[in-house]
């Protein structure tokens, strides 16, 4: 299939090339390279918000999103789509850049988006899911952003995240604080809250281990902090390692790599009850951002003192409560209890 001739298109006083505009990105919807690319520039202000001044990872599918693709997690990148965790080869020289360092210790310079420009390189390189950091380049091992991820289990679905959702507002509301959701594109709730860039990696996930405990707390039927599935039930997963180095969630606006081509997008609190997440797709988002703008317009507005959330973190502790295992491919961490199921406890893996 052709897929039409380059175009140059000017962005940000750059000028960009924009190669096979005409290729299907999304087959069953219809949409192609241009779309995914405009899509990008309608929605400019709210995305640029949400990457200004962060490392960012690409999820790169230069062959489209189809029924049984693959996403590559391999470093040779074999499969239909993979992340690019590191500049490509032949940047150009005014791509703006940060350095960032992996729980392994190893280095590597991300693409780093100041203006609009970068995120229509990032198009051109047929980038459909943008992955920030939640730091700035100027502090890259402090998080800015505090990020509370809802990870509805089987037997629940958005609805019950959304539930969920006004326990989270709740307890923000007592700690004098402001948070902006969003939907992530699939069935869950992302939650942001801006945070002074003081406090390490290690700090912040035990800052939301915190507060996901106290979540917990209030809507044990609903809600839980277990890493372990076993253990879960049908309740939403209050996912506390989305904090840890590392780890990223797509961003406010972000395309997800499904066949319906949803988006991760801003709502208003009062919207949570009503909204789908399939209402928010590449189609739909442009003319909800031209008629209402961002909802999370003011979200750098605050910076908020994390030491309310460390205070409980440190009585948690007293009480017997710890901290929580990491991803498994993280690096063993000091306290961390062993990274055992329960079901498979036993002497010889498991303190007693």
């Amino acid at each position: 299939m052709a897929s039409g001739k380059a175009v140059e298109i000017e962005v940000a006083g750059r000028t960009l090339r924009l190669s096979n505009p005409d290729k299907l990105y999304f087959p069953d919807r219809g949409f192609t390279k241009h779309d995914v690319f405009n899509y990008y520039m309608s929605v400019g202000d709210g995305i640029l918000r949400a990457l200004y001044e962060r490392p960012t990872t690409l999820e790169r599918w230069p062959s489209g999103v189809f029924a049984g693709a693959k996403l590559s997690t391999r470093a040779d990148n074999r499969g239909d789509a993979f992340y690019q965790k590191r500049v490509p080869t032949g940047a150009p020289e005014w791509l703006e850049t940060a350095r960032i360092t992996f729980p392994s210790g190893r280095p590597a310079d991300e693409i780093c988006p100041v203006d609009l420009a970068h995120v229509a390189y990032c198009a051109q390189l047929g980038t459909i899911v943008l992955h920030p950091w939640p730091v700035r380049r100027s502090h890259v091992d402090s998080p800015d952003e505090m990020r509370i991820d809802l990870d509805p289990q089987p037997g629940t679905g958005f609805r019950e995240a959304a539930a969920v959702a006004e326990v989270v507002h709740g307890v923000l509301d007592d700690l004098g604080w402001r948070g902006f959701p969003k939907t992530s594109g699939g069935r869950g709730i992302h939650v942001y809250v801006r945070i002074q860039p003081r406090w390490t990696f290690v700090e912040v996930r035990r800052a939301v281990i915190a507060f996901a405990r106290e979540v917990e707390r209030r809507a044990p039927q609903l809600a839980t902090t277990s890493w372990w599935k076993e253990e879960r039930g049908e309740r939403v997963f209050l996912d506390y390692n989305q904090m840890a180095r590392d780890r990223t969630i797509a961003c406010a606006y972000s395309l997800r790599a499904n066949l319906r081509a949803t988006a991760s997008t801003p709502v208003t609190w009062a919207e949570l009850n009503d909204v789908e997440p399939d209402d928010f797709d590449l189609a739909t988002v442009p003319k909800r951002f031209a008629e209402i703008g961002d909802p999370m317009a003011e979200i750098d507005d605050v910076a908020h003192d994390l030491t309310p959330l460390l205070e409980w973190s440190a009585r948690d502790e007293r009480d017997g409560d710890g901290d929580m295992p990491y991803p498994p491919d993280h690096p063993k961490m000091p306290g961390e209890p062993p990274r055992v199921q329960p079901s498979r406890k036993n002497a010889a893996n498991w303190d007693s």
